[in-house]
């Protein structure tokens, strides 16, 4: 695609999709916190109240995203998440500070009731960066944090009584996978998490893009943040939220940077716009924020002092997603 029609896309998109995210930005030395879907609003919320009670960056995140780990109702975040194909609910959680990118994750933890708050001690309490499967649980339980007995959850019961069966490359028409919450404070450092209990009906064992960093999270304290949500394997292939802070590195707007990063990403995937279930959001340095997805449907929750709304992603078309003149099918 010739760039003016490249240049022209992207800003058709930004312009006319989410123009009230693009005028949109934290005033100087505000807080700004920035999630994944709409339930990712209560945890803005309480990442905002935990920075006004004089918490710090880190426990902002962590504090936001186990608000949503506590949503009883929420199907794909939490021990209430969809269960794996053998009933477990298996979790991913990873934390990043981009003051120093220092991080910590686990990743197919079971019966840990936050895994957000797991990460965090990995991070500040081991010299590694990710704890996996039983290794991640007995290191969450040695460090006091909230269990239940694997084989005692109710919904694992009520998975294998309904023998549900996994179906490979199908997913749950409810199975939004993540929340992804990014905090810039009143002092320009950025930090940020992502939690999940994954693609309901996975293969035991199965880790996605939400723990990995630079594929589901990633903080740049000098640029900005990304979090993504949507088909992990198609976000872990290609970096994808390092991507879309490298893009920030360049100069685009968060929102331009996550259009951009899905372009790139279908232009030479094979698989076709539908099928990418691709979604970003993003923040950077100067206050400003966006988000992106590779259909439409995609909405962001944003928080500041002065407002705390949800905002609609922009939606890339099947004909606009592949502008770099790859993948054409």
């Amino acid at each position: 695609m010739p760039s003016t029609r490249r240049q022209f896309l992207t800003s058709s998109l930004i312009m006319g999709t989410s123009i009230q995210s693009v005028r949109a930005k934290a005033a100087p030395g505000e807080p700004l916190i920035v999630s994944t879907w709409p339930f990712g609003k209560a945890g803005n919320d309480k990442a905002l109240d935990t920075l006004k009670n004089k918490g710090s960056l880190l426990d902002a995140v962590e504090q936001g995203i186990r608000v949503v780990e506590s949503d009883e109702k929420n199907r794909s975040v939490g021990i209430t998440g969809l269960p794996n194909a053998a009933g477990v609910v298996q979790q991913d959680a990873c934390i990043m500070n981009g003051s120093d990118h220092n991080a910590g994750s686990v990743a197919a933890i079971e019966g840990i009731l936050h895994p957000i708050t797991a990460a965090r001690r990995v991070m500040e309490n081991t010299p590694h960066v990710m704890l996996v499967g039983d290794g991640a649980r007995e290191f969450a339980i040695r460090e006091g944090l909230e269990s239940i007995k694997v084989d005692s959850q109710k919904l694992h019961k009520e998975w294998h009584q309904k023998q549900i069966q996994l179906i490979p490359n199908k997913r749950p028409k409810d199975n939004h996978d993540t929340v992804a919450l990014l905090v810039l404070d009143r002092k320009g450092h950025i930090a940020g998490g992502c939690s999940t209990s994954g693609w309901g009906g996975k293969l035991p064992g199965r880790v996605g893009d939400s723990p990995i960093i630079g594929s589901g999270l990633y903080v740049d304290n000098e640029v900005g943040a990304a979090g993504a949500t949507g088909l992990g394997e198609n976000v872990m292939r290609y970096c994808a939220s390092f991507m879309v802070v490298d893009y920030m590195r360049q100069g685009l707007h968060p929102e331009e940077a996550c259009v951009r990063t899905i372009q790139r990403i279908a232009a030479i995937d094979p698989k076709s716009a539908a099928d990418l279930h691709l979604n970003f959001v993003a923040l950077d340095k100067k206050g400003r924020f966006g988000a992106a997805g590779s259909g439409s449907g995609f909405q962001y929750s944003v928080t500041t002092p002065n407002f705390s709304k949800v905002f609609e992603g922009s939606a890339l078309s099947k004909k606009d997603i592949g502008p770099e003149g790859g993948n054409t099918k």
